[in-house]
């Protein structure tokens, strides 16, 4: 990856979302919005199943704040 991606990798909130401590993270997700947490994990994941309407044509249901933060964590920390 150039210098001129890598900057704007980093510099893209998304990004420093990831770079932060556990426990900084858990605080941010709380104050994110349902909309919010459904845009990082399209972002994240393309291929996912997030959106309202890919969620209930596939799954019959839409994906929750709680759920979504849940998934969020687990795609960053891991676990």
């Amino acid at each position: 990856m150039n210098t001129i991606e890598e900057h704007y990798k980093l510099s893209h909130p998304f990004y420093k979302l990831m770079e932060l401590p556990e426990k900084e993270l858990r605080a941010m997700i709380k104050l994110m919005s349902r909309e919010e947490i459904i845009n990082w994990l399209k972002w994240n994941d393309p291929n996912g199943v997030y959106s309202d309407n890919d969620s209930l044509r596939e799954l019959g249901n839409i994906v929750s704040k709680d759920e979504g933060a849940t998934i969020m964590l687990r795609q960053i920390l891991g676990g």
